[in-house]
């Protein structure tokens, strides 16, 4: 398996020479503007993809398979929905497929617990975006798990560390999780993805996994920086098996 981070939560995923974009948020810098619930005035996204024009359509020619977790613009914009090949296969929950075809996808799979394509096989998992008031403005979210017979990766999606996490690690026991981290705050309630203190956790709670820490330095609401995260985990001698990539940067997944 091969991981390339693009940015935020939007990552080029390829198995076995199948390429699946996950979360795609295409737009140019400050192409969606501000969010709500928050003081934050700065336009989101906050940076510009790692590509030129010409090399990002490069890629977007050659995908097998888009995979969504949730509707928010840092993970589905107006630019991902005018780009992408409408006939090219949709992957999400069944709770947000109506939604995406209705955006003109004509190859959406809307799976409730799992799914085969092309011999790799795909679980949804349920997450926790917040809690509490804000995680009822949140919404529903999900993650997916990604298998072959040698190999594994869990994205836990837009979620907090909680039973759901926990539970999906235990049940599909992943080689490799990647959380949202960033510890993204609103003027309402606690952090909605995951702070430098789940993360620990996580990789104290699991120390057969390696991680994979994305959702840093793109969108307003995360506050957490990579610098901060990197920090934490030094300290905590995670180092070894807790990465933050950078945008634009490609791991082996082995």
């Amino acid at each position: 398996m091969e991981f390339q981070l693009w940015r935020n939560a939007t990552v080029l995923l390829s198995i076995d020479h199948i390429k699946f974009l996950i979360d795609p948020m295409l737009g140019k810098k400050s192409s969606f503007g501000v969010f709500p619930w928050t003081q934050d005035n700065r336009l989101n996204p906050l940076v510009d993809l790692p590509f030129e024009p010409k090399e990002l359509d490069d890629y977007l020619t050659n995908l097998d398979a888009i995979v969504v977790t949730h509707l928010h613009p840092d993970h589905w914009d107006a630019t991902a929905v005018e780009m992408l090949d409408k006939n090219l296969p949709v992957i999400c929950s069944v709770g947000i497929a109506e939604a995406i075809a209705n955006y003109g996808f004509k190859n959406v799979n809307g799976i409730e617990s799992n799914t085969t394509f092309k011999e790799i096989s795909i679980s949804v998992t349920p997450g926790l975006h917040g809690t509490g008031e804000i995680g009822e403005k949140m919404g529903t979210v999900n993650g997916f798990v990604f298998s072959t017979k040698e190999e594994s990766v869990y994205f836990a999606g837009d979620t907090i560390w909680c039973e759901e996490v926990k539970t999906a690690i235990s049940l599909h026991n992943p080689q490799y999780v990647v959380v949202a981290g960033g510890a993204a705050t609103f003027a309402i309630g606690e952090p909605v993805t995951m702070t430098s203190e789940d993360i620990l956790t996580l990789c104290k709670s699991f120390p057969q996994v390696k991680v994979l820490v994305t959702h840093l330095e793109a969108v307003g609401p995360c506050i957490e920086t990579r610098k901060y995260i990197s920090r934490k985990i030094l300290e905590n001698g995670y180092s070894n098996r807790c990465y933050i990539p950078e945008d634009g940067e490609s791991f082996i997944l082995d």
